[in-house]
């Protein structure tokens, strides 16, 4: 049991590390395609693309005089409108994305100690004792994640707990409903 589940761990904690890289770094392609997309756009259709910049600004309240101002300052030098353009049009910040192998390693580190969690009973106790003690075990640490996560950002620590630990708890029971159902099958 104890073997399984050490096996189960580190086989999910290096996929979810995998998904955390390649999600990463597809965001971070698709945020380089975009920046020369525009790059280009900006080159080959350059009037169409202050009429962006006019319309954004002029939604935004700005007209006449100042908006021809505001188009001008910004159409101005390429940095400004490339960045213009890639926060106000596509809403697509450089500063939001990820480094590839550090969500990976922050993923993976996250599921290994997620999975032992549950695990370290199993080396304490026998299988009976090592179920109750693994629910208990986990119960209280889903709940204290979700209550400092709330602390560090924003909201309730209660309900956060409470939250965390009835989808950590969700995700257990369908689990096991899984792998009893193979279990039979098999």
């Amino acid at each position: 049991m104890l073997i399984a589940g050490l096996v189960a761990t580190f086989g999910e904690s290096i996929s979810m590390a995998a998904v955390a890289y390649t999600s990463t770094k597809a965001e971070e392609d698709f945020y380089k395609s975009e920046v020369e997309r525009e790059k280009r756009e900006m080159r080959e259709m350059p009037d169409e693309e202050k009429k962006e910049i006019h319309d954004i600004y002029y939604k935004k309240g700005f007209r006449g005089n100042l908006l021809n101002a505001v188009v001008n300052k910004i159409t101005s030098n390429d940095k400004v409108w490339l960045k213009t353009m890639m926060a106000e049009e596509l809403h697509l910040y450089k500063e939001q994305r990820g480094n590839p192998l550090k969500s990976a390693a922050i993923v993976g580190f996250a599921a290994i100690l997620g999975s032992l969690i549950p695990l370290i009973p199993f080396a304490l106790f026998d299988i009976g004792q090592g179920i109750t003690a693994s629910i208990i075990v986990s119960v209280l640490f889903l709940f204290l994640v979700g209550a400092v996560k709330a602390k560090i950002t924003v909201g309730n620590w209660i309900k956060s707990g409470i939250e965390l630990t009835a989808i950590g708890m969700a995700a257990a029971l369908v689990g096991y409903g899984i792998g009893s159902i193979l279990g039979v099958v098999v």
